[in-house]
C-alpha cells in the first residue's frame, strides 16, 4: 500500500496561523489514526471507517486535562490526499489551543511536517504528478478568476495529459532508434524516418505553442505592472483613483503633488493589474525632491510591463506625445498606451482633429502602432475603453480559449520546454542531414528527459526539495 512508503507520521497546522474561529491540524502517516485515538475521548477510533466525522474532546493522557472540543475527520489510505491514513482535527482557532494540540500530538509520536511535505507525499505515492503538485501551490496563491481557472485545469491533469501523450509517441520512436543501435553492425533501420519527421513537426508545433502561452500564463499568474507616467498635472493621480474606484492618491491642481510611487492592484476581467502612479516628468525642475521623483519614475518605467502615457489632450500635440513616449521607452521592449485626458474640456471637433493628427503622426520606431485612448478620468468618461485597451495589450488570441487550452504559468516548466524544443530541433536537423542513429537517439533522449522533468517522471532529490520547500507548512 502507499502508506508503506513512509514509516513516520507528520503533523502540521493546515489553516493560516493567527486567531480565528477554527483551526485544522492535519496528520498523515501509518500511525495517524492511532496517535489521535490515544488522545480522543471517543473510543475505538481505529475501528471507524474512512470519510467519517467524529465529535469529542482532546485530552492529555499524562495529566487528564481536556484541551478542546473538536471534530475529527478520518480519511483511510489510499482514499486520501496523500494516499496514507489522514486525520484532520478541527479545533478552536486560538493560538494557545493550536500550540497545545500540536505539542500533544508531537509527544504522542508524530513529527512536525516540513514545508510542502503533505503534497510531496501525495506526489511520491502517485496521487499527483509533479506538475499537478505545483498546481496545488498555484491554486492556493490564485488571486484572480483566470489564475484560479488555469491552476485548477493543471491540478486536474490537463497539462500533464498533453505532455504524457507527446512523450509516449516520442518514446515509441526512441525505442526503435535504440533497437537500431543494438544492431548497429547490420545497418538496419527499424524507425521510419519519414514518420519520425512528421511526428517531430507535430510535437515541435505543440511545444512551441506551449512556450508561446508562457508569456500569457505569466501575466495570468503574476499580474501585470502598468506604470502611469506623464507630465505634471496631466491627471495621473485622478486616473489611478478612477481605475481603483477609491481615493488612493491625493489629487491637486498644484503640479508636482506626487513625489513618490503610489500603487495598488485591481482585477479587470480576471487579469490582475498593478497600477503605479508616478511623479510628473519634466526636465526643468529646481526642486531637488521633485527631481529625485522624476528619476525614480524613469527607473520604474524600465521595470514595468506596460506604460500608460497620460497627457492633457488640450496641451500636447501628437508629435510631442510620440516623441516623449519614444524617449521613455528607448531601448526597452515595452508596450505603451497613449492616454489623452480631460476630453470634457475640449470640443468634439477638436477631439476628432486630434485623433486624425495622432494617426497621421505615427512613424516607424518604438512609438509605432501605439493605441490612443481618450478619456476624462475625473468624470469616469472613457474608462471602459481604457480597460478594453489594457486587456488587448495582455490578452492575445489564446486567452479566449482558457477553458480548454493549456497555458504554461510555471518558470520551471517553460525552461524544460525550451530544452526539449532545442533537442527536438537537433533531431530534425539530424534527419535533414542524414546524421547517424546514435546522435539522433541521444538528442531524442534529452528531449524526453526534459519533458519528463515537468511531470516528475524524471526527477532528482534536489529538484523535489527546491519545489516543495516553497509550499506552506501544512500543505
Amino acid at each position: 500500500m502507499a502508506s508503506l512508503l513512509f514509516s513516520d507520521t507528520i503533523v502540521a497546522l493546515s489553516t493560516p496561523p493567527g486567531a480565528g474561529a477554527l483551526a485544522v491540524v492535519r496528520l498523515s502517516g501509518p500511525d495517524a489514526v492511532a496517535i489521535v485515538g490515544e488522545v480522543f475521548s471517543k473510543k475505538r477510533l481505529a475501528e471507524k471507517p474512512g470519510h467519517t466525522l467524529h465529535y469529542g474532546t482532546l485530552r492529555d493522557p499524562a495529566t487528564g486535562d481536556t484541551l478542546d472540543e473538536v471534530v475529527v475527520a478520518l480519511y483511510r489510505a489510499p482514499r486520501s490526499f496523500t494516499r496514507e491514513d489522514v486525520v484532520e482535527i478541527s479545533c478552536h482557532g486560538s493560538d494557545y489551543v493550536v500550540r497545545q494540540v500540536l505539542a500533544l500530538l508531537l509527544r504522542q509520536g508524530a513529527r512536525l511536517a516540513e514545508a510542502g511535505e503533505f503534497t510531496k507525499r501525495a506526489f511520491l505515492s502517485g496521487a499527483l504528478d509533479l506538475a499537478q503538485a505545483e498546481a496545488v501551490a498555484d491554486l492556493i496563491a490564485a488571486n484572480s478568476a483566470l489564475s484560479h481557472r488555469v491552476a485548477l485545469n493543471q491540478l486536474r491533469g490537463g497539462f500533464s495529459q498533453e505532455l504524457r501523450g507527446l512523450r509516449a509517441r516520442l518514446v515509441q520512436f526512441a525505442s526503435l532508434l535504440e533497437l537500431e543501435l543494438d544492431f548497429g553492425e547490420e545497418e538496419v533501420e527499424f524507425a521510419d524516418r519519414t514518420g519520425l519527421a512528421r511526428l517531430l513537426a507535430e510535437v515541435r508545433g505543440v511545444v512551441a505553442g506551449l512556450l508561446r502561452s508562457f508569456e500569457l500564463g505569466n501575466v495570468i499568474k503574476n499580474g501585470i505592472t502598468a506604470v502611469i507616467a506623464g507630465r505634471p498635472n496631466a491627471g495621473k493621480s485622478t486616473l489611478l483613483n478612477a481605475l481603483l474606484r477609491e481615493e488612493r492618491a491625493i489629487v491637486s491642481a498644484i503640479p508636482g503633488t506626487t513625489r513618490d510611487f503610489i500603487e495598488d492592484e485591481v482585477s479587470i476581467d480576471g487579469f490582475r493589474f498593478r497600477f503605479v502612479d508616478t511623479a510628473g516628468l519634466r526636465d526643468d525642475t529646481a526642486d531637488e525632491i521633485e527631481a529625485i521623483g522624476v528619476a525614480r519614475t524613469r527607473q520604474r518605467v524600465r521595470q514595468a510591463a506596460l506604460l500608460l502615457y497620460l497627457f492633457d489632450v488640450s496641451e500636447r500635440t501628437p508629435t510631442e506625445i510620440l516623441t516623449e513616449i519614444e524617449d521613455l521607452t528607448s531601448g526597452l521592449d515595452l508596450p505603451a498606451l497613449a492616454v489623452g485626458n480631460k476630453i470634457d474640456l475640449a470640443t468634439s471637433e477638436a477631439l476628432a482633429s486630434f485623433e486624425a493628427a495622432f494617426q497621421a503622426s505615427v512613424r516607424p520606431g518604438p512609438a509605432a502602432g501605439i493605441p490612443l485612448v481618450l478619456l476624462a478620468a475625473g468624470q469616469g468618461l472613457g474608462l471602459p475603453e481604457l480597460q478594453s485597451a489594457l486587456l488587448r495589450q495582455v490578452r492575445g488570441t489564446a486567452i479566449e480559449h482558457t477553458d480548454s487550452a493549456t497555458i504554461v504559468t510555471n518558470v520551471r516548466h517553460a525552461g524544460a520546454l525550451e530544452v526539449a524544443a532545442a533537442h527536438l530541433a537537433a533531431v530534425q536537423a539530424g534527419l535533414d542531414t542524414g546524421r547517424g542513429t546514435e546522435l539522433l537517439a541521444a538528442d531524442l533522449r534529452h528531449a524526453l528527459a526534459a519533458l519528463g522533468e515537468i511531470t516528475g517522471e524524471i526527477s532528482s532529490d534536489d529538484l523535489l526539495t527546491s519545489i516543495f520547500t516553497q509550499f506552506c507548512i501544512g500543505k
